[in-house]
């Protein structure tokens, strides 16, 4: 018997038992997963073809990464020691710790694993070119940011003899911005910042120093020509 009368033969056993059965269905020929030849009726299920794994459905989500934020002891960190991290770094560059504190207040309202839509990180908001230049490996890591920030406090304070507006500009908008401009640049964002910065430093109890910070150069006294007394840093 051919292969042609086998398949003939099938075919016409399969009719004859369904019709035994009552059942009024057509014979399909289907191919399972290995690809053999199966006789069904339209009404019984068919067995499920094979699925290459290369036309398998890819997942919408991305694979989950390593994220920062998840191991960065930033997350476990309460107000006391967020205020220890800014007192230690207070003391260590010599500005006044109500000045990062309201810094930290405007910046981040004390949430250490905050990000903003420009890339700035932590809770004094490093941009990542401001965290390269003070060292800082971690942006989320609260010692490291907050000591970072403080420094940078002092180098402007430093860079414009103290003057508070000047300084909590160039934080906000950078030291380029404000030499362009001769001042304040009259950004409606940095204006606002350098408002709500010296809202938090001058309100009641807030602790603040006489001085923002302490100069690092010292103050002379001096006679100039003219035989007047001068005070300076320079």
């Amino acid at each position: 018997m051919d292969k042609r009368t086998s398949i003939a033969a099938a075919v016409s056993l399969a009719v004859l038992v369904l019709s035994s059965q009552g059942v009024q269905a057509q014979i399909t020929v289907v191919r399972d997963v290995g690809g053999r030849k199966v006789f069904i009726n339209s009404n019984a299920p068919r067995p499920k073809p094979a699925v290459a794994a290369s036309s398998a459905p890819k997942s919408i989500n991305p694979p989950a990464t390593t994220n920062a934020l998840a191991t960065s002891p930033a997350i476990n960190l309460d107000r006391d020691g967020a205020d220890r991290i800014v007192t230690e770094a207070a003391d260590r560059h010599r500005v006044d710790q109500a000045l990062i504190r309201a810094v930290i207040q405007t910046e981040s309202g004390w949430n250490p694993t905050a990000v903003s839509r420009k890339g700035a990180a932590g809770l004094m908001q490093l941009l990542p070119v401001t965290a390269q230049r003070f060292g800082v490996n971690d942006v989320f890591n609260p010692r490291q940011n907050v000591d970072a920030g403080a420094r940078y406090l002092k180098v402007l304070l430093d860079r414009y003899n103290g003057d508070l507006d000047l300084a909590l500009a160039a934080y906000n908008a950078g030291e380029g911005a404000v030499a362009r401009h001769g001042g304040v640049p009259p950004f409606r964002e940095t204006r606002d910042y350098v408002q709500k910065v010296q809202n938090q430093y001058f309100r009641p109890g807030s602790g603040r120093l006489a001085s923002p910070w302490s100069s690092s150069r010292g103050i002379r006294r001096e006679t100039d020509a003219q035989g007047r007394t001068v005070f300076t840093n320079q």
